[in-house]
């Protein structure tokens, strides 16, 4: 029976593993080790739905100190400069394939050159809203939305929170591990015995959790775990980070995504910060110049408040190996153009901690078994909607672009693109085409594919009297948004002192 659990880093990935197993198994012994050596990417974190529902849903967590604590701003989703269009909006709400009144397609088949928005969420993130506002001028905080993050803020809170339920969290230096046959899973397989401290002591557990981020020092160092690239569907392998204070300008309340001449621009939006990043491929630039191009086109970023972070994209074959888990960065990595890491980590840390709840911390080598196939296929899924992309932008025309649209493995999502070429947006085998398990599911590659004008022979071009009542809707969308609360007086109102009494 497990009954002691050790995490290796101190970082996100870490203390939620942490949070989730001592939350859900508070029987279990969870001692975090914070290694000094064990760096964090650290940079301002968007995240997807998954990480609020895993955090107040699945957690418990009080609304109120979370807020306080971490202070983050409200995430409805991203604002794609990117393709033949000005711009176009990927949301979590359900706007691409809803069918509205008085019309007979799903909303996404509407969505011509002059419309920019196809829903409420849209809407408000077109006109720079947050929230629509309740009669009594609250923020009706119900509607799908994810957050913006700084990584200190957010891992000081988790670190808090960690020692409040009861975790151990030590700094130490690990300089390697003792491996071994172990039997945590019902049958041999080896594993890590011991972690092995500087100083020379041995730290001994039933299972560890690897959360130590690109260095793997468990999942790949130790057990060598072999790592699967995304390379022929993902080309990019670096980022140039920067940013700047925040003066008059507006808190809008999504992430950006921006064509670069050779790949794209992040930007994410913090109370008091901006935070803004140029992820691009070293094979068709060099770091100085990628860095001159971020601060020509962001000339408010101070030139020597930036660096590089070299990545590889993604993950090893297995998540789960003898005695450890691997959580995070250690397992996967993928670029950040859908803010799915802080995501991925929840649904991660969720599996694990209902299998020690499920089991009573005597998991079998089926469910283990299992457990990597579910894990593994996120991370594969993840790598198919991002193809999508890249295999279909069409804003710029570099070297880097045209290598994108002619050389990028669709790999899973090459059906569901020969799906939409014969069908355009309809939603008609959307529960068998993807499955309920896909982060994105039908509505994300709707919003990908109509937003980039992805071409599909049987389009035909809608009634009148549905144009009409399609604008109409457009134009009521309009409406409630101009009337919503920006991020800036959502979050005054939530720290007031009448949001407690609603709010855990």
């Amino acid at each position: 029976m497990i009954k002691n659990v050790v995490v290796l880093g101190g970082g996100s990935a870490g203390f939620m593993a942490a949070i989730s197993l001592k939350t859900k198994a508070p029987w279990l012994t969870v001692r975090v080790l914070r290694s000094q050596d064990i760096g964090v990417i650290g940079v301002g974190e968007g995240t997807t739905v998954a990480f609020p529902r895993f955090l107040f849903d699945y957690l418990g967590v009080a609304r109120r100190d979370f807020y306080a604590r971490a202070e983050p701003t409200w995430k409805l989703g991203i604002r794609f400069l990117w393709g033949p269009r000005r711009e176009f909006y990927y949301t979590f709400a359900k706007e691409y394939e809803a069918v509205l009144p008085g019309l007979s397609r799903p909303a996404g088949f509407y969505h011509d050159h002059e419309t920019q928005w196809v829903g409420l969420t849209s809407a408000l993130m077109a006109h720079d809203k947050a929230f629509p506002r309740n009669p009594d001028g609250s923020p009706q905080l119900a509607m799908p939305h994810a957050f913006h993050l700084e990584n200190q803020k957010l891992v000081g809170w988790l670190d808090g929170h960690a020692r409040r339920l009861g975790v151990s969290v030590e700094d130490a230096n690990v300089t390697g591990a003792e491996t071994g046959p172990v039997h945590t899973t019902g049958r041999e397989e080896r594993g890590v015995r011991a972690l092995v401290l500087d100083d020379g002591s041995r730290v001994a557990a039933d299972l560890f959790v690897d959360a130590s981020g690109f260095r793997s020092e468990l999942l790949g160092r130790a057990l060598e775990e072999p790592y699967l690239g995304f390379d022929k569907s993902l080309f990019c392998d670096r980022a140039v980070i920067g940013g700047w204070e925040r003066a008059d300008e507006v808190v809008r309340p999504y992430t950006i995504a921006e064509t670069m001449d050779h790949g794209w621009a992040w930007q994410i939006e913090h109370a008091h910060f901006i935070n803004r990043g140029y992820v691009y491929s070293s094979a068709h630039t060099d770091d100085d110049a990628a860095r001159e191009e971020l601060l020509r086109k962001n000339p408010k970023i101070p030139a020597d408040r930036t660096r590089v972070v070299r990545y590889r994209s993604g993950r090893r074959a297995r998540n789960w190996v003898g005695n450890v888990v691997g959580v995070g960065n250690s397992v996967g990595f993928v670029e950040p153009l859908e803010a799915t890491a802080l995501g991925v980590i929840a649904l991660e840390c969720i599996m694990l901690a209902d299998t020690m709840v499920e089991t009573g911390g005597q998991p079998g080598p089926v469910l283990v078994d299992l457990y990597n196939q579910h894990n593994t296929q996120a991370w594969d899924d993840i790598r198919d909607f991002l193809a999508a992309h890249y295999a279909f932008n069409t804003r710029l025309d570099t070297p880097f672009w045209r290598h994108c649209r002619d050389a990028t493995d669709l790999a899973g999502a090459a059906r569901i693109v020969d799906w939409y070429r014969e069908n355009g947006p309809s939603t008609l085998v959307k529960g068998i085409l993807i499955p309920e398990s896909n982060s994105f599911g039908f509505e994300g590659y709707l919003a990908m594919f109509v937003g980039q004008k992805l071409q599909y022979p049987r389009e035909r071009k809608p009634a009148p009297k549905e144009m009409q009542a399609w604008r109409q809707h457009v134009a009521a969308f309009a409406e409630k948004a101009r009337g919503g609360m920006g991020v800036m007086e959502s979050l005054r109102s939530i720290h007031g002192p009448g949001w407690g009494k609603v709010a855990r």
